[in-house]
C-alpha cells in the first residue's frame, strides 16, 4: 500500500511561524541520543526560538558565554539547544566550567569557538557527557587533532568557503558528522548537502524584519500576514 501522508496541522494563531527551508529535509541528519537532527535555527532570541520549525538550536553569540544566556533559551525552546560556551574570547578553565553547567541545565551539546585550543577541546571531552562540538573556519584546520582532541562533531562556518572546507574534511572522515552553514538560497544549501554536510545551521529573519512586514500590513488596513 502506498503511503499516505496526512495533512498538516496548523493552529489559527500558531500559523504564523518560520519554516525552515525544505530543502534542508535532503540531508542525511546526525542522530544524538536517539534524536536525529537535520535543521539548527542560528539565533538566541527566544521568540524565534520559540516559533520556528527546526529540529534544533544552535545558540552562538558573540559576548562572553553566560549561564543565565543558556536558562533562559534552554526554559523556552521545545527543542534541542547547543550551547556556545567559548574558546575565542573565553578560555581555559572558564570553558570547562561553562560546559559542564551546561550539561547540568540540560544542553543537548555545546560548541567551542574556533580558537580553541585542542588542550581545551580535550579537557571538556573528557569531563562532559553531551556531544563537543568544534567550530571550522579555515580550510587548513588540522582535523585529525580535533578528533583526537575529542570533537564529536564539527560545525563548519566558512562563509563562501564552507563547502571547500567540507569536501576536505570529507576526504579522510567519512563518518564524523558535520553542521554547517547552508547560505541564504536552497541552491547553496543544497551544495552544502552535496559537499558532505549532515545538518544545516539557518539563520532565521531578525524580529525586526519580521515586524516590518507585520505593521506594513497594519498600516494598510490588511489583515496580520
Amino acid at each position: 500500500m502506498a503511503k499516505v501522508h496526512p495533512r498538516p496541522i496548523d493552529g489559527t494563531l500558531r500559523k504564523f511561524s518560520l519554516r525552515v527551508p525544505e530543502v534542508i529535509r535532503e540531508c542525511s541528519g546526525i542522530t544524538v541520543f536517539g534524536k536525529r537532527i537535520k535543521s539548527l535555527v542560528f539565533s538566541t532570541d527566544v521568540a524565534i526560538i520559540k516559533n520556528v520549525n527546526a529540529d534544533a538550536v544552535i545558540a552562538v553569540y558573540p559576548f562572553t558565554p553566560q549561564p543565565v544566556i543558556t536558562q533562559a533559551i534552554l526554559q523556552v525552546s521545545d527543542i534541542p539547544v547547543f550551547v556556545g560556551v567559548g574558546g575565542g574570547l573565553t578560555k581555559g578553565p572558564r570553558v570547562l566550567i561553562l560546559s559542564t553547567y551546561a550539561e547540568m541545565q540540560g544542553a543537548m551539546g555545546v560548541v567551542l569557538n574556533a580558537p580553541a585550543s585542542n588542550e581545551v577541546v580535550a579537557s571538556v571531552a573528557q569531563s562532559i557527557d553531551i556531544p563537543t562540538v568544534i567550530t571550522v573556519v579555515r580550510e587548513d584546520e588540522d582535523i585529525d587533532a580535533r578528533i583526537e582532541a575529542g570533537a564529536s562533531i564539527i560545525n563548519v562556518s566558512g562563509a563562501a568557503k564552507t563547502t571547500d572546507i567540507i569536501m576536505k574534511i570529507r576526504k579522510n572522515h567519512h563518518d564524523i558528522p558535520i553542521i554547517a552553514t547552508g547560505g541564504p538560497t536552497d541552491e547553496s544549501i543544497r551544495a552544502t548537502i552535496e559537499a558532505g554536510a549532515n545538518a544545516i545551521t539557518w539563520t532565521p529573519p531578525s524580529n525586526g524584519e519580521i515586524f516590518k512586514n507585520v505593521m506594513a500590513a497594519y498600516r494598510n488596513g490588511d489583515p496580520h500576514p
